[in-house]
């Protein structure tokens, strides 16, 4: 049984539920005890736990693994990685997209602060007052994480922007070619990051992603040289994971995505990319699922990481963005506040001004997204990320003989002002997820992309878990999966991508991470704006029903959705190995 009978006191005991193994196993009923933070009976198990829960009629699984968060400065100013630790989610790994904050000198604050404001829409004032800038070196931010007290455990990945800035200055802000002393050196931090816990590094190459000054990123233009040095140091430290963003749906992705496929078989480093479906036009995923397919066939360690909704915006009249947000009319009433901007937005004359209105940047990115009027569908309670082509915006429009901008208008004025519009940019081809449906079933994809901790006035895709096992395993009419493979999805796949394969398992050794779901219940609300930011900064929050327990290292972080004092979070420093003794 894994314990000794003699003396079956146990920290946590859970009772009677339905196991699902994390590995895709058939569920079983039985119990699983806990002590010292590891799993050390699962079956029918004698004695009894210091806490008791009773599961009986629920689902006990291993806790979720999240591979693609950017929780690099919540997990210092705060102690609850929320959204991803309210929808089951006990490991997150961060530093992707190759942003993030170490290392760093004093000088490059601004520079990095700007990179992150730009890319992950995080609000510059939230990063100056809520991090205390106390590290320069990687090693240094990664003890600063260590020194830290958090709901759940986090991980990290090198992010390559930070690490070419602090190498090369300026240069490397200006996106300049590595000079061989260049090379040398981020070869060198590289090892020295892995040594002291990286879980490898993450690079983009996405045109989209720009500082809020408008420029690429530093990493953008990096060549196969750069990307070997930064490999081969961590290979230097003993491997781990490159993470890359290719620029997929602009179609331009496949040298920059060959280069780091070439890199990775070189130098003998696994790969997870971020796979995105254009919702029309050219199959580019198909192409770039060709090219894993083939690296895979010739002994490579690649993974498409793919998101199981729509890859979106949030726009609204409380958030970073709404249609109308670069007119100048909108702009002399914008910083209101809400019920007063409502008021005006009623009056028969600004409404009149705004709706015949021009952009005063018909150039820039966000108005593309933002009047996308045949993919953006009003959110409601709760929010349907599935929802009928019928419902968008331009639909609605037709069906009213009215112009998209005034349908845009009105919804936006719904619930006082406090009503949101989904944007589906990506996933959403044709006009549903049917794809999506295919691709995770795929061996070669694995879940992610659900961006906990970063855009935080724009994209609220954490709750993504509670996704997967409302509208893919219970509610959706066909494509869809079981309990025990949604959940294989959530914790031994990630965990294994991550080699983090002490957890993402229900097994004796394994790490007592865990959740007790009533999958009956399970409810995803409608984001809400939260203003728990450091400086008061405004954040998307995302709440779910049916978490009847949420346990990491073996301590309860959350009771029916509500969260106990319990801090056991912890850095996880570097891959780690299975329990001695595991199959």
């Amino acid at each position: 049984m894994g314990y000794d009978s003699d003396a079956a006191t146990f920290d946590l005991c859970i009772r009677g539920g339905l196991i699902v193994d994390g590995l895709g196993g058939k569920p079983y009923a039985g119990d699983v005890a806990v002590r010292d933070g590891v799993i050390v009976a699962v079956g029918s198990v004698d004695g009894s736990g210091t806490r008791e829960i009773d599961a009986t009629g629920l689902v006990v699984t291993p806790g979720f693994v999240d591979l693609h968060t950017h929780y690099d400065g919540q997990a210092i100013w705060s102690d609850r990685l929320t959204p991803s630790s309210a929808h089951g989610v006990t490991t997150a790994v961060m530093g992707n997209c190759g942003v993030g904050f170490a290392p760093c000198r004093a000088e490059d604050h601004d520079v990095l602060v700007d990179v992150m404001a730009g890319v992950e829409d995080i609000p510059g004032v939230v990063m100056v007052d809520g991090l205390p800038w106390t590290w320069e070196t990687f090693p240094e931010f990664l003890d600063t994480l260590d020194a830290g007290r958090r709901d759940i455990d986090v991980a990290a990945l090198l992010p390559h922007s930070p690490l070419r800035v602090y190498v090369m200055g300026q240069r490397g802000v200006d996106r300049e070619p590595a000079t061989p002393e260049d090379l040398a050196q981020l070869r060198k931090l590289a090892a020295e990051a892995v040594e002291v816990g990286a879980l490898g590094f993450a690079s983009s190459r996405l045109t989209i992603h720009k500082t809020q000054s408008g420029q690429p990123i530093p990493s953008y233009d990096a060549g196969h040289d750069e990307i070997e040095a930064i490999a081969r140091g961590v290979d230097d430290a003993g491997g781990g994971l490159i993470q890359f963003v290719p620029d997929l749906v602009a179609g331009d992705y496949e040298p920059a995505l060959q280069t780091v496929f070439d890199v990775a078989a070189e130098v003998g480093l696994p790969v997870t990319f971020t796979l995105a479906i254009g919702n029309a036009g050219p199959a580019f995923f198909e192409d770039a699922l060709r090219m894993v397919e083939k690296s895979n066939a010739d002994g490579g360690d690649i993974t498409a990481q793919i998101f199981p909704r729509p890859i979106g915006l949030v726009l609204g009249l409380e958030l970073s963005g709404n249609p109308f947000v670069m007119y100048p009319s909108y702009q002399e009433i914008a910083d209101l506040p809400l019920p007063e901007r409502v008021a005006e937005m009623h009056k028969p004359a600004v409404r009149q001004r705004i709706l015949t209105d021009k952009p005063s940047s018909d150039g820039h990115p966000l108005m593309f997204a933002a009047q996308a009027w045949d993919y953006m569908y009003p959110l409601g309670d709760p929010p349907n990320y599935e929802p009928s082509p019928s419902d968008s915006i331009g639909a609605r429009a037709r069906a009213r003989g009215v112009d998209p901008l005034e349908e845009a208008y009105d919804r936006l004025l719904d619930d006082d002002g406090h009503a949101m519009l989904l944007v589906t940019l990506a996933n959403f081809r044709d006009g549903s997820l049917d794809t999506v449906a295919e691709l995770i079933r795929r061996e070669d994809v694995v879940l992610g992309l659900g961006d906990g901790g970063a855009h935080y006035g724009m994209i609220c895709d954490a709750s993504f878990p509670t996704y997967l096992l409302t509208h893919w395993v219970r509610d959706r009419a066909s494509g869809r999966l079981s309990m025990a493979e949604a959940v294989r999805q959530l914790t031994s796949v990630p965990a294994r991508v991550a080699h983090l394969l002490d957890r993402g398992r229900i097994a004796v050794g394994y790490k007592a991470d865990l959740n007790v779901i009533d999958p009956d219940a399970l409810r995803l609300h409608k984001p809400v704006v939260a203003r728990d930011l450091p400086a008061g900064g405004r954040r998307l929050d995302q709440s779910a029903d049916g978490y009847v327990a949420t346990v990491v290292s073996g301590q309860i972080i959350a009771e029916h959705g509500v969260p106990t004092d319990a801090r056991p979070g912890k850095l996880v420093r570097g891959r780690q190995p299975a329990p001695e003794g595991a199959a």
